[in-house]
């Protein structure tokens, strides 16, 4: 294949070429809608702490909604997973805060409906949902619980006739504030066992509250939500969810695509110190001569292309179906770390100039943290790992 003659500078080893030409000019589409129509809005509502509503209609017409949902969506046969993978990438690239808004919508309240719904269920919210018509967003994380939740989870659910009643409270979660379905996960009072839900926006005793003061997502509209006796009908239950372990199949697939968000993020912070480097003039040359900035730059680059190909096998195990949860875990575990680092490099080679927003990398740094901490800590990744290598848990 030939390689794209727009492809990233950061792709020092033309990953994009292992994409069919299909899935190349999506992703190109997916690149100049980031570029052209979303950064211009980025900054101003990353410093106000605002999410522009505007992004909802700008990604309707885009189409890229759906995408990884056969027979859904403007793209109705499904796309490779190293596809969906590189969107992520190319979104978080631009911008974290973007991606993890589309991420939270497209992938999981969608997958959660489309890996945990049955047909009717699949049939009556996703044709919407992938028109963007309807947006969605996945409750899972508690003021008092992280990551244990699936032996720990305070909010509970209690059938009552042909509905349930739920109540509890969870946090962190995006889109909340104005979503229009909210997979929502409680613990089954009689069974003990872990089930989803979609709830409603408008569902009595649901009240979602916008989190302010947050050093990083700024633009993601997260928060803390209250539910007091939320009824709930017996067909908003997705019924092919009946324990922690079909929940556990939705993370496995949506932590992988954390790993893309961060490979995003060290592309973006890269990509910009380069240019900077390039530019910036000291002892009467640009700062890309000097030795030390160029030392920053290609470890920036070999972290960059060490945690890309490693995702390349990932999505190639998840199109087999073969992958594991320590596959992705070991993927978010390590992209994250590298990506921290890639980061901090890129804000060193802007000096005083890194801490102000307007050169973007003071905007990866602080989004960085965000995404190295959630979909799993990588302590917890760690042991996820490290129990399927040695064959001993190491969990309390």
């Amino acid at each position: 294949m030939e390689p794209l003659k727009d492809k990233l500078t950061a792709d020092f080893y033309d990953f994009e070429a292992l994409l069919p030409d299909d899935e190349r000019k999506l992703l190109v589409q997916a690149r100049e809608f980031m570029t052209n129509d979303v950064k211009p809005l980025v900054n101003e509502n990353w410093e106000a702490g605002t999410f522009p509503k505007e992004l909802i209609g700008m990604f309707r017409e885009s189409g890229l909604a759906g995408l990884p949902y056969e027979g859904y969506g403007e793209h109705k046969p499904a796309v490779s997973h190293l596809l969906t993978g590189m969107m992520a990438m190319e979104m978080s690239r631009i911008d974290a805060s973007v991606a993890t808004f589309f991420g939270v919508h497209n992938g999981l309240a969608m997958y959660s409906i489309y890996s945990g719904g049955d047909q009717e269920q699949r049939d009556r919210w996703l044709p919407e949902m992938a028109a963007m018509d309807k947006i969605g967003a996945f409750a899972m994380t508690e003021p008092l619980g992280g990551s244990d939740v699936a032996g720990g989870m305070r909010t509970t659910a209690k059938r009552d006739g042909d509905s349930w009643i739920l109540n509890g409270a969870k946090k962190w979660i995006g889109n909340a504030t104005f979503a229009d379905y909210i997979v929502v996960w409680a613990r089954d009072v009689d069974d003990n066992h872990v089930k989803g839900f979609v709830v409603e926006k408008d569902m009595p005793g649901f009240v979602p509250e916008k989190i302010e003061g947050k050093i990083a997502f700024r633009i993601v509209e997260n928060a803390e939500i209250t539910l007091t006796d939320v009824r709930v009908p017996e067909a908003n239950r997705l019924q092919g969810i009946n324990g922690f372990r079909d929940v556990a199949e939705i993370l496995r697939a949506t932590r992988g695509g954390v790993a893309w968000q961060a490979l995003g993020v060290a592309i973006g912070a890269y990509e910009a110190a380069l240019a900077y480097a390039q530019e910036r003039q000291q002892f009467g040359r640009p700062i890309a001569r000097f030795q030390l900035v160029q030392d920053l730059l290609v470890k920036s680059l070999g972290n960059i292309t060490a945690s890309w190909g490693m995702l390349v096998q990932l999505a190639r195990l998840q199109d087999a179906g073969i992958f594991k949860d320590e596959h992705s875990s070991l993927a978010k575990a390590f992209v994250t770390s590298r990506m921290r680092e890639v980061v901090a490099w890129s804000r060193e080679i802007f000096g005083g100039n890194g801490i102000v927003l307007g050169y973007d990398v003071a905007r990866f740094f602080a989004d960085a943290e965000a995404i190295y901490s959630f979909e799993g800590t990588r302590e917890m990744n760690t042991l996820i790992v490290g129990k399927a290598i040695t064959g001993q848990s190491a969990f309390v």
